[in-house]
């Protein structure tokens, strides 16, 4: 099974690297990191003849998740050094700022077996943590074969994804009888990765980490002074292809009725800030960038666009009335909690799969709107910006709710310490 999983791996990186080779023409970023995804890794990512502690979380969400718990593990871990592999560009960059307590960083090898040995010859891991649902066949298997314990953390297996993972069951229950625990975020995951074939003594429900995640919300002097607002603010989170015409569609339906509200677009993508400046443009609006903002410059008729990493969080304190994105286009939706815990009323579309359990939290306590459609966004955002009471109404019970939520780091770490004694 392994080997058939390789050779199909291989024929489906021959087969797409001229369009990564495409890709990467202008950005260099898929060369930059090709060394370390054959698994040479930077000089000092070395457990120096001992053991160690090797986490995976592939982008930013799992990053953010994975954060906290270097610190709680630290505790635990008996002075075993701890280090973070990502797969994104953006995750890596987000996890140089927001994981500052590994002891390294890198990027995750291929998942072929030669890239993926080195990895472990060099850090001789005695704990792999998968952060989410990063289910690496050859990883794993490699992991154990040394007598590595394999652990999943803050697992979720999505309504839309989990009929192609039962389609692969067959497969998939030999790779999943070689991780020794599975943590899952709440009932529905762990339901659904036991019917995957995982062993189901091994599964166990130990919470959301994002909760635990969050920091109370601060925005930076620097970035207040730049963008310096007295006017009602909509902020557009994570948004996607297709989004920012139904934003800026709805927001021009707003100004038509409270001529003062100011509108910050912040794109998911990062190879995607040129074209959504390209988009406000397009639409009629003058656009300013964040990353080329001064004092004074927006005086608010003009749509920003956050064109920066890892900034979002920090400006949702400023935001009146906030959309989440990758919501009203079919693609799962976003993360809503670091809007949620700014105490903002947050809106999105009715596409919410990917984070479909924390959703149902917030619709269950009345702390989320919903709209069904591109139509219905402005009508949605002006009723808020208008009605002061259920806008806060909205805020307070989303942050308590949060508040309400938290505990899975304690959890998460005590049962990794488990497998570490």
């Amino acid at each position: 099974m392994y080997l058939l999983y390789t050779l199909g791996l291989l024929a489906f990186f021959v087969l797409t690297l001229p369009w990564f080779l495409w890709k990467d023409r202008t950005t260099g970023k898929y060369r930059r990191t090709f060394r370390e995804r054959l698994g040479r890794l930077p000089a000092a990512i070395d457990a120096r003849g001992g053991r160690s502690i090797w986490i995976h979380a592939v982008s930013v969400g799992e990053v953010l998740a994975a954060a906290p718990l270097i610190g709680a593990l630290r505790e635990r871990a008996n002075g075993l050094p701890i280090f973070l592999s990502t797969t994104t560009m953006t995750g890596n960059t987000v996890a140089r700022k927001s994981a500052p307590g590994a002891d390294g960083l890198f990027f995750a090898p291929f998942d072929w077996p030669g890239p993926v040995r080195k990895v472990l010859d060099r850090l001789n891991p005695r704990l792999l943590v998968l952060v989410e649902t990063e289910l690496w066949p050859n990883l794993i298997h490699e992991a154990r074969r040394r007598g590595t314990r394999v652990a999943v953390v803050n697992g979720r297996i999505s309504p839309r994804s989990f009929p192609r993972y039962r389609r692969v069951r067959f497969l998939l229950r030999r790779v999943l009888a070689e991780v020794d625990l599975f943590l899952m975020q709440g009932e529905a995951h762990a339901e659904r990765v036991k019917e995957m074939g995982a062993p189901p003594e091994r599964v166990r429900v130990a919470g959301n980490l994002k909760f635990d995640a969050l920091p109370e919300p601060e925005t930076p002097r620097e970035l207040t002074a730049l963008l310096k607002i007295d006017w009602p603010l909509w902020i557009a989170g994570s948004t996607v292809a297709g989004e920012e015409e139904a934003v800026l569609g709805a927001f021009r339906l707003v100004r038509e009725a409270e001529p003062g509200v100011g509108l910050i677009l912040a794109p998911r993508h990062p190879e995607r800030f040129d074209a959504v400046v390209g988009v406000v443009e397009a639409a009629g609006f003058r656009c300013l960038r964040r990353s080329r903002l001064t004092p004074g410059a927006w005086t608010g008729e003009e749509v920003v666009v956050l064109d920066t990493l890892g900034e979002l969080a920090r400006v949702y304190p400023l935001a009146t009335v906030v959309f989440v994105g990758g919501s009203l286009a079919p693609a799962g939706g976003h993360n809503i909690l670091e809007a949620a815990v700014a105490g903002k009323a947050v809106i999105v579309g009715p596409h919410m799969e990917n984070f479909q359990e924390i959703a149902d939290l917030f619709d269950d306590a009345n702390a989320l709107v919903r709209v069904a459609n591109p139509d219905a966004l402005g009508a949605e955002v002006l009723r808020l910006l208008t009605d002061r009471d259920r806008r806060e109404g909205l805020g307070q019970r989303a942050h308590r709710l949060i508040d309400e939520q938290r505990g899975a780091l304690i959890r998460t770490a005590a049962a990794l310490a488990g497998l570490l004694a």
